[in-house]
């Protein structure tokens, strides 16, 4: 039989104050309990250890890569329609997986190597091995589950259901809102912001929710060194990436049986920044929000951005990115 101190753990989610979601069984020691408050109050739990694989063990760790943003005619994208890609996405990963973690998975998590085109394989091996999408985002505000909508200036109700919808910002944008399965506070997302969204299986890297918020903010870090910023760093209790006190990028995550969806913003442009004077990013009170090309002398593009940020994804996860076929206009994912 299970002990009674045993954890039960429903799911974890993690957004730009990194909490973690858990419940706790009524009996449980209560010493134990406190012990286990105090662990786990820090926000930045965790050290990134490199994945080690050799240059071969790279290559057969493929994974699939919707960019929608590195062909030149590349246009923003509506959060709604990239929302349900990840979840269509995640949803074949956990058909992949099974639901008895007794049973071997249907097939691996990597891209098999005799594939060498999305055209190559069936549909579900395509959506059920490890994907990576990047994207820029129309214009939007997004809550995670539990956000505080005080934080969004002049935010009103809409009726007596609170459904949130849209609100006038100061430059007269009318921007929507939409609330998500993730934790933490409201950001924002729009044009000249590179958006990435991995929905991988932890199982192949790091079976540790802490780990991975750390790697993400190491992807960061080392595109943005390879941008030419330096001196990008983590702050203590707080989740992102900060330059000189300032933050340019946010990571905001949700994990269900260790698949991952949700992920890392980077503001790149200064058009990046024109909205977020509407809210009070990730509900932290007084720091400014950065971007690249505000940082440097520099005319950074997302489509030139990106190439670093792939580069930095293939290191730190020890994969090797194959391009997938993108949703048309209109398509259902």
């Amino acid at each position: 039989m299970m002990a009674s101190n045993a954890l039960i753990f429903l799911a974890v989610i993690t957004s730009c104050t990194g909490a973690i979601a858990f419940q706790v069984p009524h009996n449980f020691n209560t010493h134990i309990s406190r012990q286990l408050q105090l662990n786990l109050a820090p926000q930045q739990l965790g050290e990134f250890e490199p994945i080690v694989t050799s240059a071969e063990d790279r290559t057969r760790r493929r994974a699939w890569l919707y960019d929608y943003v590195s062909s030149p005619d590349s246009s923003t994208v509506p959060y709604d329609v990239m929302w349900d890609h990840q979840k269509s996405l995640v949803e074949h990963q956990l058909s992949r997986i099974g639901k008895r973690p007794k049973d071997p998975p249907l097939y691996d998590q990597f891209i098999p190597m005799d594939v060498n085109s999305a055209g190559d394989c069936s549909q579900d091996l395509l959506l059920g091995c490890d994907s990576i999408i990047m994207v820029e985002h129309d214009p939007v505000y997004t809550l995670g589950t539990a956000s505080d909508t005080s934080f969004i200036h002049g935010y009103h109700a809409n009726g007596d259901n609170n459904e949130e919808e849209e609100v006038n910002t100061d430059n007269e944008s009318i921007i929507p809102i939409v609330r998500i399965e993730r934790g933490g506070e409201v950001t924002y997302h729009g044009p000249g912001q590179l958006v990435v969204y991995p929905i991988i299986d932890l199982r192949g890297y790091n079976q540790d929710i802490h780990w991975y918020m750390r790697a993400l903010e190491k992807v960061i870090i080392l595109a943005l060194e390879k941008a030419g910023i330096k001196g990008a760093t983590r702050e203590d209790n707080l989740t992102g990436v900060w330059v000189s006190g300032k933050k340019i990028a946010a990571i905001g995550i949700k994990a269900r049986r260790w698949v991952t969806m949700h992920g890392l913003a980077v503001n790149v442009d200064m058009k990046s920044l024109q909205n977020f004077n509407g809210i009070v990013p990730c509900g932290i009170e007084g720091r400014e929000v950065t971007c690249i090309n505000g940082e440097i002398e520099a005319d950074f593009t997302i489509q030139k951005f990106s190439i670093y940020v792939r580069e930095a994804l293939e290191e730190i996860f020890g994969i090797t990115l194959i391009a997938a076929p993108l949703l048309e206009d209109n398509d259902n994912p």
